[in-house]
């Protein structure tokens, strides 16, 4: 009877350890899957900035929001002063003219994409900017800006 339970026990032991050790050899094979499609992804990752019309906080969000619903877009900053969007993206997923599409669509004026009149009617007040307003890559004020700050209060 001690034998037929220590054979039992010592069965048990081999395959918990052999289970464990293909469920090891397992992940070990997702890990070096990722970091293979990682590196590619890499290699395939766009950089590139251009000019958006916006005013506030508000509108950093939704502009912000509109470029990272695009599939392949990994990152999306805003910056109000410069009028300038900073995008990374997949470009074996994506291209350029889908995230300017998506932030047209949205309401906001782009460097090749103006919003439609609907979608720009749709922006809360303090967001509905001047159609003229430049695009300030340089983030340099001129001395004729007076910030607009003050027109944009009603959040």
């Amino acid at each position: 009877m001690r034998r037929i339970i220590m054979s039992v026990a010592m069965v048990a032991a081999i395959a918990f350890t052999a289970c464990k050790s293909e469920k090891k050899a397992e992940n070990n094979a997702t890990a070096e899957t990722e970091q293979v499609q990682s590196d590619a992804g890499e290699m395939a990752m766009a950089d590139v900035s251009f000019g958006v019309r916006g005013n506030c906080g508000m509108c950093k969000k939704t502009i912000e929001t509109a470029a990272l619903g695009v599939d392949g877009v990994d990152k999306a900053t805003w910056d109000k002063d410069k009028k300038k969007i900073d995008v990374s993206f997949d470009d074996s997923k994506t291209d350029l003219d889908a995230i300017h599409a998506a932030i047209a669509a949205s309401g906001y004026d782009t460097e090749k994409v103006n919003a439609s009149e609907e979608a720009y009617k749709e922006l809360p007040g303090c967001c509905q900017y001047d159609h003229a307003m430049e695009m300030n890559q340089s983030g340099e004020k001129k001395a004729d800006d007076h910030g607009h700050d003050g027109e944009h209060t009603m959040h």
